[in-house]
């Protein structure tokens, strides 16, 4: 909480709380990526619009003033690939 207005403060604040939120919209692309990724693999069909359909701002596991284990952070995660080559992605209506 900020006692004053000093508004070096709050400019701090506030891009703190837009790189967590970022950071949390990221990890939850990932996440999604994988599950996608794993069901595809497993035969079943994944289209382009139903991907649209989903957003990535999922907050329900978001714990805002829980802990959170720390022990998994030494490990190196792997390469993030931003590809998803098993979607047909050419007949979807991009907005402009």
């Amino acid at each position: 909480m900020i006692a004053d207005n000093d508004p070096d403060e709050q400019e701090k604040l506030i891009k703190m709380n837009t790189l967590l939120a970022n950071l949390v919209i990221f990890h939850n692309a990932l996440d999604l990526m994988d599950v996608v990724r794993t069901l595809i693999a497993e035969g079943w069909p994944i289209t382009a619009d139903e991907l649209g359909a989903i957003s990535p701002y999922l907050r329900a596991h978001i714990r805002r003033f829980g802990t959170y284990a720390t022990d998994e952070l030494r490990h190196r995660p792997d390469p993030f690939d931003p590809l998803l080559k098993e979607v047909d992605f050419t007949e979807v209506d991009l907005a402009s």
